[in-house]
């Protein structure tokens, strides 16, 4: 099916790709390093990192953590920090020393933090000091026996970053006190690296590379085994169908989501290092104003976001102020793309929002629209080179085109199954088809369309939000009897969270249980709509149906 939906491509995308153009992502980045050598590769807050420079120090980061801290083939390291030139350095170091990268939100809270760690089995950290407290609360629960202290300015130079760090923790007072004895500097790890002998390791494409967080409908978050293959063939898939926009070494992406999300670890770290690009890393794209600055100092040739990122960013009144001359890439992901930002954007830019389709599980490319579409659909798309999908229905039957069914995917980019979870892997994995729970339409063409989710999953500003993991805090509070987690539409996240709860306790208020949910939930799985009820709806059986709630939403009833 694929390779004659294929045709609706441009003719120079070709119907498939080259899945083992490198041996591993390590080669991958050594030979960008050969072509690009003294070429920018990272810039943040005005310093910029060669990739000769990320060469020499990821590779002082490698050596540190195979012989300094004796880490064997396989470890795994959790990164948890924001876009910083830190990143891409300890991101390549712990690759490049044959372990394994687990990619950690900042902005947990403990509790999550804890899960992970646990699940993951991490033995070290590099996290930033602004979230060591949080660590400090759950790192005795955990295997983790090395932690690697930063701080938001270390990497900006002597002058620059003294004088960041010390606004960072003393004006803005953004680094809360922790402990925690033992730990080593970022700076001290590649000082010591340096005076260590780095090993290459035999590291091939069926290794696994990055174990990638994503939730679940029991509520547990998982860890998708992503190998250096799976990432590397969807880099390839990219570049197959948006080769000829994409020039190598002459690339400016401009990166505000966040590197732990896989959208930007793929799409944009390690593709444009592939690629030889400039990539401009935003810390904090939550401040608009200052993000609109950066646009205007950076002449850009790709820019990617969120429909909220989009969004927020044209309501800025300096926007127009906005040089897009140079731009031939605009692409949203993470969350659909809304009709009326897509035509906004294109009315004040000139550049139509390329919008595609990806999962956790499948690193993440899916799906994206031809570069030669020239307005916003709606659709999420065609299959992007080697990619297979069927469309079923509950009985797995493939359904006419045109009808709606479960999107199964099959192709190298889709993961080797959740780690530690044969259970879950077989549910999610049948005969090499990756089952994704969302239910959608193809046409003629092949383009796919979304029409609705079969799992109950809400999807906040590009985020996974899982109702039960919602639920499971929502009665750990002794008021509450008993508590249901929807997705309700939202202008500005897509999705937001709605909870319907049914008290124990008649005192019970709205303030205590958000208060209760902000210190056990990151900040977009906190409810933006709490709902008192006598009652739930339920089967016969007692289970509470979601879908009901959803319903009543959609037909105005709530």
């Amino acid at each position: 099916m694929n390779k004659v939906w294929l045709k609706r491509y441009p003719a120079d995308v070709p119907a498939e790709i080259n899945a083992d153009r490198y041996q591993s992502l390590i080669e991958l980045f050594e030979q960008a390093v050969e072509r690009y050598g003294d070429k920018t590769a990272f810039e943040n807050m005005g310093k910029c990192l060669s990739f000769n420079q990320l060469e020499q120090q990821s590779r002082a980061f490698a050596a540190w953590l195979q012989h300094g801290l004796q880490l064997e083939r396989g470890d795994r390291v959790a990164l948890m920090m924001p876009n910083l030139l830190q990143y891409p350095v300890a991101l390549m170091g712990v690759l490049r020393a044959g372990l394994v990268v687990v990619n950690v939100n900042p902005l947990y809270t403990p509790r999550e933090l804890k899960h992970q760690l646990q699940d993951s089995g991490a033995k070290a950290i590099v996290i930033v000091a602004n979230f060591a407290h949080t660590l400090e609360k759950v790192i005795g629960e955990t295997a983790v026996k090395h932690v690697v202290l930063t701080q938001l300015g270390d990497a900006l130079g002597a002058l620059k970053g003294t004088l960041v760090n010390a606004v960072v923790k003393h004006v803005k007072r953004l680094v809360p006190s922790f402990h925690l004895p033992g730990a080593i500097s970022f700076h001290q790890a590649l000082r010591q690296g340096e005076a260590l002998k780095y090993q290459r390791p035999e590291v091939t494409n069926d290794d696994l590379a990055f174990l990638q967080y994503t939730g679940g409908t029991t509520g547990v978050a998982k860890g998708a085994m992503l190998t250096h293959g799976n990432i590397q063939a969807n880099l390839e898939q990219f570049k197959a169908t948006y080769g000829s926009l994409l020039r190598p070494g002459e690339e400016r992406v401009v990166t505000p989501l966040p590197l732990y999300h896989i959208f930007a670890l793929t799409v944009n770290c390690l593709l444009f290092i592939d690629l030889g690009g400039h990539n401009l890393l935003i810390t904090n794209p939550r401040d608009i104003p200052g993000f609109v600055k950066a646009l205007r100092n950076f002449r850009f040739t790709t820019i990617t976001g969120v429909n909220t990122l989009f969004n927020a960013l044209m309501n800025d009144p300096n926007f127009t102020r906005i040089d897009f001359s140079a731009a031939r890439l605009v692409a949203g992901g993470g969350m659909a793309v809304h009709h009326a930002v897509a035509e906004r954007w294109e009315k004040l830019t000139g550049h139509y929002l390329l919008e595609g389709y990806g999962l956790t599980e499948c690193s993440p490319l899916v799906s994206v629209n031809p570069y030669d579409i020239t307005h916003h659909t709606g659709s999420i798309g065609l299959p992007v080179p080697s990619t297979d999908i069927c469309v079923v229905n509950d009985q797995g039957e493939e359904v006419p085109l045109g009808e709606p069914g479960e999107l199964c995917i099959r192709g190298p980019q889709v993961m080797k199954g959740y780690w530690q979870r044969p259970e879950a892997t077989d549910e999610a994995l049948k005969n090499g088809w990756l089952l994704s729970g969302d239910i959608v339409t193809v046409d003629a063409e092949g383009f796919i369309r979304v029409v609705d989710r079969k799992k109950d999953m809400i999807l906040v500003s590009g985020f996974n939000v899982y109702p039960n993991e919602i639920e499971d805090v929502l009665m750990q509070h002794p008021k509450v009897r008993e508590a249901a987690a929807i997705g309700i539409p939202s202008d500005l996240t897509g999705e937001a969270v709605k909870v319907c709860i049914v008290k124990k306790d008649p005192s019970l208020t709205k303030e205590e249980l958000l208060s209760h949910c902000r210190s056990q939930l990151t900040g977009y799985k906190v409810p933006k709509v709490i709902e008192f009820r006598d009652e739930l709806p339920k089967t016969n059986v007692g289970k509470i149906l979601r879908r009901a709630l959803r319903d009543e939403v959609k037909t105005g009833a709530a």
